[in-house]
């Protein structure tokens, strides 16, 4: 489901290939009036929707139905977008280099955990996250 509720709402690309979680990654991005590209439970979709469009920032599932994610990773970044990388892996020696010194929250994490992590690495969207009641 993609939600295109005009240019002023901030927007965040979620890739997750477990369909529970990225449901409740929409319900709370929602719940505090982000809009939500996705969830995209493979690289090549999500990486076939920035080709025409762009997020505010992008939660990522490290490993997705066609692999790791580090190709749609490497290009959110081209177009400076941030990225927290949201994994049921830990961060390990054998990641890929362009994953290093992303944030990086372990499955599961508490939403507000998750909501701190993006204020901190998207400033356009802190005020989003840290203004509506929680």
């Amino acid at each position: 489901m993609m939600c295109n509720l005009g240019s002023h709402q901030p927007r965040c690309l979620i890739a997750e290939d477990q369909a529970l979680i990225g449901m409740g990654l929409e319900a709370t991005l929602e719940d505090i009036g982000i809009a939500v590209a996705g969830p995209f439970p493979s690289c090549s979709e999500a990486l076939a929707w920035i080709e025409a469009d762009r997020p505010d920032v992008a939660i990522i599932d490290y490993k997705l139905r066609d692999g790791p994610c580090t190709e749609l990773v490497t290009a959110l970044l081209g177009q400076g977008v941030p990225v927290v990388i949201y994994s049921g892996f830990p961060q390990g020696s054998d990641i890929a280099p362009e994953l290093c010194g992303l944030t990086w929250l372990e499955k599961p994490t508490a939403r507000s955990d998750l909501l701190a992590a993006m204020a901190r690495i998207a400033p356009a969207i802190a005020d989003q996250i840290t203004s509506p009641a929680q």
